[in-house]
């Protein structure tokens, strides 16, 4: 399958908890990102603001090791299932999902 990245090389990736469904967080992988997740088990991402590569929980301990990864139909986002280790969020919270907009 071939996977449709941005102009810059990136696809969106969703962290889905995969026993409770929640979804966890979103980020960015380009190929080397996709390449070191599915070669080590854990969540690797390509931070836009960085331009770096990280691994998630690298400096937390906060891991996210990755059960499957699906595709969605138009092959431009990436579906990750996936064990936390932890919170999810850099704030602590269990998922980067914990405020809702209001009016």
């Amino acid at each position: 399958m071939k996977l449709k990245y941005d102009a810059n090389g990136l696809i969106p990736a969703i962290a889905q908890d995969a026993e409770t469904g929640q979804v966890l967080m979103v980020a960015w992988m380009n190929q080397k990102a996709l390449d070191l997740t599915r070669q080590t088990g854990q969540a690797h991402f390509w931070s836009r603001s960085r331009q770096t590569m990280w691994r998630k929980g690298e400096t937390s301990g906060n891991v996210l090791t990755v059960r499957e990864i699906w595709v969605d139909c138009d092959a431009d986002t990436l579906l990750l299932q996936v064990e936390a280790a932890g919170p999810a969020c850099h704030t602590g919270e269990t998922s980067c999902f914990f405020r809702k907009l209001e009016d």
